[in-house]
């Protein structure tokens, strides 16, 4: 009989190791390795499909996810900015949308989201699928690419602090 339990146990903890062992927790090189990972999941939409949407006034919540000092440089007409470090708190949030006079997106909303040049909207694209958001998109090349295909269709918070290039905002 104790021998049966002792094979029991270690039955068990060979289950264990190997249910542990075969988690989802991949570690990188480096954050060019985990986006290029990560991409493939993501859906992305073009600055021309952007602005086709926005010129048609098709329904869509456009989420800039840099930092506030780069929203406040220049921003597409019609985002909302949730810094990328706190997004997946802040979605969910019925507080955070009230403050915004907002209405709080639902799961299958369809939700763009762009950063400087992409890489950050990639991944918050992600988590924000892992949250249940089944319609999103990321702006193929970011702010940079908007700004260079249409330099005339931006808004500036001049209320805000300008833009200080020396800022730590993630680089990407």
């Amino acid at each position: 009989m104790k021998k049966i339990l002792m094979l029991g146990k270690i039955m068990l903890l060979i289950a264990l190791f190997t249910l542990a062992s075969c988690s989802n927790n991949k570690v990188y090189p480096d954050i060019n390795a985990m986006v290029d990972a990560v991409a493939p999941g993501t859906s992305a939409i073009s600055a021309g499909q952007l602005m086709q949407k926005i010129d048609s006034g098709e329904m869509i919540m456009l989420i800039d996810v840099r930092e506030s000092t780069e929203f406040n440089a220049g921003y597409i007409p019609g985002a909302l900015n949730i810094p990328r470090g706190v997004l997946e708190f802040k979605i969910g949030s019925d507080a955070f949308w009230e403050a915004a006079m907002l209405y709080k997106p639902f799961k299958e909303d369809q939700i763009i989201v762009y950063c400087k040049k992409g890489k950050r909207s990639i991944l918050a694209a992600e988590s924000l699928q892992k949250l249940g958001y089944s319609n999103v998109r990321y702006l193929i090349g970011g702010w940079k690419k908007w700004e260079l295909t249409y330099p005339s269709q931006y808004e500036k918070n001049l209320d805000q602090n300008p833009h200080n290039a020396e800022a730590d905002v993630g680089g990407c």
